[in-house]
């Protein structure tokens, strides 16, 4: 192997050694919370986030709608308003974004529920929150905010799986709704 290929190695096993610390570290309680939270099959959800915790907000709402859920994505021309009762779900890995702070403030003052996925449990975010997911900081090699991002993407699969568990067929029906127009 020439050496820019034994680089490439080790740096894949950095991430690999990486996410399997920072899912090993996340709360147990924490992850059933989020699952509790997301069990209600009746209660609409909308997902949003910001940069690339907006891209696993949105990843999060495909699986949703592949178990059958009522989901949208906020900020998306065909979601409707949120009304007391709905869910939101918030991604951010600082749970400081201002963007994230005004939607999950303004969820609260009309009622609806919100679940906070962040690295920061502490955060004005997380204590707008009825449910925390922290997906927990650790050092990385990685730019930016990639760990938290990857770490979000596998803890909400993660709480898909085990929603899907619980229902009958479920992995059948979640293939029936996955697209069909690629």
């Amino acid at each position: 192997m020439d050496a820019p290929s034994a680089q490439g190695s080790r740096t894949w096993l950095a991430v690999r050694d990486e996410l399997a610390t920072l899912l090993g570290e996340v709360d147990a309680s924490s992850f059933a919370g989020a699952v509790a939270e997301l069990r209600s099959g009746d209660r609409r959800w909308f997902t949003t986030g910001q940069g690339r915790s907006g891209l696993v907000a949105r990843m999060t709402a495909m699986r949703l709608m592949h178990l059958g859920r009522h989901v949208h994505v906020l900020g998306e021309a065909t979601a409707p308003a949120v009304r007391a009762g709905d869910g939101l779900l918030v991604i951010s890995g600082s749970g400081e974004t201002p963007v994230s702070l005004h939607f999950a403030r303004r969820a609260v003052e009309i009622g609806a529920r919100t679940l906070v996925v962040t690295a920061n449990a502490t955060s004005t975010l997380a204590g707008l929150a009825h449910v925390v997911l922290e997906v927990p900081r650790a050092q990385t090699r990685q730019f930016g905010g990639s760990l938290f991002e990857q770490g979000a993407l596998l803890m909400m699969d993660s709480v898909v799986m085990a929603l899907a568990a619980g229902q009958d067929g479920s992995y059948e029906q979640m293939q029936a709704r996955h697209t069909n127009m690629q």
